[in-house]
């Protein structure tokens, strides 16, 4: 019997030596990262079409780890019913009839996200994203609040004020920086999650930045942090008055 006892508690300690050691992994992730992005700045930049008037899906974010299981491959047979919304709210800016910026999302994010059972397939992951973007309704709360894209400036601390008030986090906003530093572009905003998927705070620093190259090799410009003194242009679509 006490040989017994001796095993199951050397079993024991295993076990927890072993959830120990996958809670230590460095691509276990405490917070996830909702990022969309005005497709009017982004085509300003790699001249697409921005033929979309709200703010669309860039992707879902762990904090750590990337490209976590490269021999899971994307396949979009597996998210069939979730075409439709993926198509309007999450497009390609570059490529809309390709679904190739979904699969880098996944290979880079959503195979980190999937440590998670509550994101653990395809259909999970890309599903909960849909979930929390139309939850959050960024767009439709920046224009209940009238912030929408004009000719006129935007202060840096309003846009933020509107968001931070009504979600209660602080969410990071970025900006294109062209030369002169008269004013700043909206380009990118994003709104982060705990694990249970309760809003957090999202921390950055004022050096964070987000190159293009890391965006489906896109080249040549990166989005960072927005400065609060300098003036904030939310560019309208072109062809369509602004607000």
């Amino acid at each position: 019997m006490k040989s017994l006892a001796l095993v199951v508690l050397l079993c024991l300690g295993c076990g927890l030596m072993s959830s120990s050691f996958v809670l230590a992994s460095p691509h276990m992730w405490s917070k996830l990262i909702l990022t969309q992005h005005w497709p009017r700045t982004f085509c300003s930049m790699e001249h697409c079409d921005p033929k979309y008037d709200y703010w669309t899906l860039h992707g879902l974010w762990p904090d750590k780890g990337q490209e976590c299981n490269s021999s899971w491959h994307f396949n979009v047979t597996l998210i069939q019913d979730l075409l439709p919304d993926m198509q309007k709210w999450w497009p390609d800016l570059i490529t809309p009839a390709s679904s190739e910026f979904w699969q880098y999302e996944w290979q880079k994010h959503g195979t980190c996200a999937a440590k998670a059972e509550s994101l653990n397939s395809q259909h999970k992951y890309f599903g909960k994203v849909l979930e929390l973007y139309h939850t959050l309704d960024l767009d439709g709360v920046m224009k209940k609040f009238n912030i929408v894209p004009s000719e006129t400036y935007y202060a840096f601390d309003h846009i933020e004020g509107i968001i931070l008030n009504f979600y209660s986090v602080k969410p990071k906003i970025q900006c294109i920086h062209p030369k002169g530093g008269k004013v700043q572009i909206l380009g990118q905003i994003e709104i982060c999650f705990n694990s249970d998927f309760q809003l957090a705070n999202c921390e950055h620093s004022e050096t964070d930045t987000l190159r293009l190259t890391d965006f489906l090799n896109v080249k040549g410009t990166e989005f960072s942090v927005c400065d609060h003194a300098t003036p904030v242009y939310y560019p309208p679509l072109k062809g369509k008055p602004s607000m």
